[in-house]
Formats: structure tokens, sequence, C-alpha cells
């Protein structure tokens, strides 16, 4: 046994499981809010079936010693498996290794199907995809299959895992339909953005950094080539890091604008790309598929939106399918041996898409097969009202999965439970108005008083310009006002922005609402100071609008009309 070659296969096991983190933050951010605790319910469903059925049966039909097309029936891994073990692994090291790239295949379809899948139908074809589709078609390519043996190369699993995941995905999609309200009746798309960018983007970082686990480790050890592994993991982030740029001046050059959410679909592309021959491409192989997969990704997840109306919310038709073949077939091309580029002829260019061509009918076969059996008995989608509320509400009755963290108890012994934390006494009775804070009496209160003529002036504009207008209100003396934090749009229906390559047809944006109630400082001085500070020119600007108030109230005092509007002049001692 090789005890630095176990470490290395262990470090990749738990980088690659990590990627399961990613994927649940890549979904969860490019979908809906109402959806995020399904989705987190299905990958980490998705994490423990794959575990346990890759152990049951699926190691078994990958890697038996059975023929070219199917391996063995092994329940729980009893035989023999030493030929897969020459790099000085142990059985378990090895099992372990392989049970996360096979929870990674069958996570990529989720993504696609997600905000209308039934909870139960995707646990079901969890457990074909481990069970069958992927240990097949791994057991051609790594098992000693009959594409191993014409000599296909996917080194860490660009076809394997990820076109297969794309593949199946795609099927899904078509069979399940457009997500309610993605496509207008005469057919156009309209843009459904996911609710946090941000969550999306730590994903795509957290996949980054656990690719170097993916790709590098799949090398089963360094033991005394300390070459491989650098460059494999030079080639893995080269590829990425093109990816991103050459779609970040796609999207540019298209929308007018760099997308986010395809830059971030851009950085996955890349990597998906360089897994299948990041071993055996030079560095300027690396980036010149990185940065076909920058263009393809973009090309491809526009297509299957706007052209075959295929709703895939997180683009992974495109990431994983497109890209993964993609970068399976430019093996072909750029493998510094036997490449077409080096002087290597046709050969293995139709090896590679023989490959590509064979295993997506495998899949795309099973994939129709299973989601087919499942719709007709189970059903594959939810209804149309479980769709409209959520899949976290109809599904896991989970009312909000951003509910406050403070716990919802009666208040009376949330108080006493402070109390004795902090060992104060419980007020029994509230204190009066006049014992707490000392103030002037008014006889009686008049509502509409000949004295009590205010106005109220609504501010709506950007929140860029909060702080110089807080200045300036100031400044005329102007102290109070209550601020928030609005969406909204006026006639030009805010501006036309792109999400994915979809144009945005009503786009709600960030306003800052400020409310101000005047009696003291005349009322046209507000508004011209507001606008004076507001003005740009430009439509966004904001708009002011002006009420007549009847009349306003302090609580504390009972002062209403000009004096419930100003502060304590006056105190009785």
């Amino acid at each position: 046994m090789s005890a630095i070659n176990t470490i290395w296969v262990l470090l990749g096991t738990a980088l690659v499981f990590f990627m399961q983190a990613g994927f649940t933050m890549v979904e969860t951010g490019f979908t809906r809010a109402k959806n995020s605790g399904n989705i987190i319910m299905k990958n980490i469903l998705n994490l423990c079936i794959g575990s346990v059925v890759f152990w049951f049966l699926g190691f078994g039909v990958m890697f038996g010693s059975g023929n070219s097309i199917f391996g063995k029936i092994d329940f729980f891994i009893l035989g023999d498996y030493t030929p897969f073990l020459s790099d000085g692994i142990s059985k378990w090291t090895f099992v372990i290794f392989q049970t996360v790239f096979c929870i990674t295949a069958s996570t990529i379809v989720s993504g696609a199907m997600a905000e209308r899948t039934k909870f139960s139908a995707y646990c079901i074809y969890s457990v074909v995809i481990s069970l069958v589709i992927y240990p097949v078609a791994g057991h051609w390519v790594r098992g000693g299959g009959w594409l191993s043996g014409l000599g296909f190369h996917d080194f860490a699993g660009s076809s394997i895992i990820h076109m297969l995941g794309g593949v199946t995905a795609i099927v899904g999609a078509v069979m399940l339909g457009a997500r309610i309200g993605k496509y207008t009746e005469d057919g156009k798309s309209k843009a459904i953005p996911g609710h946090s960018i941000t969550l999306g983007a730590l994903g795509v970082f957290i996949l980054w950094f656990s690719w170097f686990g993916f790709n590098g480790c799949s090398a089963l050890g360094i033991g005394n080539d300390m070459t491989t592994p650098g460059l494999i993991f030079m080639n893995t982030n080269l590829s990425a890091s093109m990816s991103v740029i050459v779609t970040m001046l796609f999207t540019f050059y298209r929308y007018k604008k760099p997308d986010v959410s395809m830059t971030l679909n851009g950085a996955l592309a890349g990597l998906v790309a360089i897994t299948a021959g990041c071993d055996v491409v030079s560095q300027a192989g690396a980036a010149v598929i990185g940065a076909c997969a920058g263009i393809v990704v973009v090309l491809v997840i526009e297509m299957v939106d706007n052209k075959f109306k295929i709703d895939d919310p997180v683009g992974a038709i495109g990431v994983h399918g497109a890209c993964g073949a993609l970068g399976t077939i430019m093996v072909g091309l750029f493998a510094r041996e036997n490449g077409l580029f080096y002087g290597g002829g046709f050969h293995l260019l139709g090896v590679q898409f023989l490959g590509v061509t064979s295993i997506a009918i495998w899949v795309a076969l099973m994939a129709f097969l299973t989601f087919k059996a499942i719709d007709k008995t189970i059903g594959l989608r939810v209804s149309r009202r479980e769709e409209i509320e959520g899949l976290d509400t109809s599904e896991h009755g989970l009312s909000n999965a951003y509910a406050d963290f403070l716990p919802t108890v009666p208040v009376d012994s949330l108080v006493e439970e402070i109390d004795q934390v902090l060992g104060v006494l419980p007020v029994v009775n509230d204190i009066p108005v006049d014992v707490a804070i000392p103030i002037k009496k008014h006889a009686e209160i008049n509502y509409g008083g000949a004295g009590s003529v205010l106005t109220k002036v609504d501010i709506i504009t950007k929140q860029s310009k909060f702080e110089e207008l807080k200045t300036a209100m100031n400044q005329i003396g102007v102290t109070g006002m209550t601020v928030t934090q609005v969406l909204g749009c006026g006639i030009q229906k805010g501006a036309t922005e792109y999400y994915r390559g979809v144009p945005v047809d009503v786009q709600l944006l960030p306003k800052v609402r400020v409310e101000i109630v005047v009696a003291k400082v005349p009322v046209e001085r507000v508004v011209a100071t507001a606008r004076k500070v507001l003005y740009t020119g430009h439509i966004g600007d904001g708009k002011i609008f002006i009420y007549d108030v009847r009349d306003a109230m302090k609580v504390r005092t009972g002062e209403t009309g000009y004096d419930a509007m100003q502060g304590i002049e006056e105190k009785i001692d």
C-alpha cells in the first residue's frame, strides 16, 4: 500500500464530496426562494441515495469483470477488484472515490428540472442513475469496457459524468415541460431571475475549488510522478479562466452588458470541458478548449431556451451536456499524443466522437424510459397550484426557507426567559406617561384644529441619492423622516436588461422611499431642495408626491398638529 497515494485519493474524495455544497448553492441561487428548501432536500438525498445504491450494486456493474458492455452483479462489493488498485491504494479508498463521482453525475439533473418536479420522482430517478445508467456508461470507459478498448480518453468524466447528467437533464426537462409563466402564448421566452446571484456565485467558487480534486486526484495517486498533477491543476484553472473571460466578452457583445449569471456558467463550462483531457493537453490546448466552451455555453443556453423552448433554470444542459461533449471530442484535436493537431491523424478524434455519441444514446434512451415510467405511475410533475405556491410548502411543509432566525414562541415566555438570563425583574405594569417623562400638559386633544395644518412629502428616488438627500434635508431644518427600501417602476417599466440572454420586459428597480411630514419648514423649500439634490436630467431621477395631512398626534404627550411635529423644548421639573 502507498500512504501518499492513499492520502491523495482521500483528499480528492473530500473535495469532490464538497462539490455537493457548490451544486446546491448554484441551483438554489439561480432559482426562486420559494423552492430553496426543496432543492436542498433533493441534493442531500441525492448524496445519500447515490452512496447507498452504488455500494449495493452500482460499483459492481461499473467495475465488475463481466463483459465489454456490463460488469457484473456484485451486491455490497464483495468481489476482487485488484486490477483497479495498481497505484497502491486500498479497495475501500477506491470505492469511496468512485462513489462521490457517481453522486456528481446524478446531482447535475436536479437543476434543469428544478421548481416543478415531484420530490418522490426525483428520489426514484436518482436511484436509477446511480444503479444502472451511470455504472453501465462508466464500465464502458473506466471498467474495462469496449470504449476503453478502442482507446477512448475521458480522464475525469467530461462525458460519463457531466454529459451524462446533461443528457438526462434535457430528456427530463422536455418531458416535464416549462415552468408556469416561462413562455408567453406566442412562445416568447420570459426571464425568471434567480433569487440570489450571490449564493450562486459562492457555489461556483466552491465547485471551482473542488474541481482540483475532481481532476487532479483522478490520477489515483502521485507516487514518483510529480509532473502530471501540476499539469492537471494548471490546465483545469487555465481552461476555466479563459472560459470566464470569453463568456464575459461574448455576452458584453451580445447584450451590451456582461451577463453575471451567464459568466458564472462560463466558469463551470470551462471546468467541464477540460475534465476529459486535462492530463494530455498542453496549456495552449487547455486555453483554446476553455475559450470554445465560453462561446458554446452561451449559444446552447440561448438555443435551448429561445429556439427549442426547453426550460432549464440553471443552464445545466449547456454547461454539462454541451460542454461535456465538446471537451471530450476536443481531446481528439489537442491531445499531445495522437491528437489531430499534433500529427496523430483522425483515429482518436473518431473514437472520441463515437464514444460521445454512444454514451449520449444510451443515457437518452434510459432516461426516457425512466421518466416515462415515473410519469405513468406516481407522476413526474407537481400540480399547478403546488408549483405556484412553491415546492417548499407543498412538498415539505416549509413555509419559508429564509424565515426569521428568532424562535416563534409566545412573547410572555420569551420576555420571562430573557429576564431570568439577565437577572432583571419583569415589568408588571406600564409606567404612566406623566411619571416616565415629565411633559407639559395639554388640556384637550383637538383633531384637525386650526393650528394643525401639516403636509406630507413622499420622495421616491435612487438609493445612491439617499445620503445626499438626508444631508440636504437636515440643512434646511427637516430632521424627521421615514425611510423604506422599495422596488418599483414608472411608465418606462424600468430599464431593458437581459437575464441569461432573455430580455426582462418589466423590471422592478430598487428604490428608496423617504416620507417627510413638514409643519415648520415651508413645503416649497423642501420640494425645491429635494429636486435640486436628486436632479440628473435622466430617466429614473424619481418622483415627489405631496399630500395634505389631516392631523398628527404625539403618543407620549398627546400633542397634535404643529406641536406634535416639534421636539422637546420645555420640561417640568
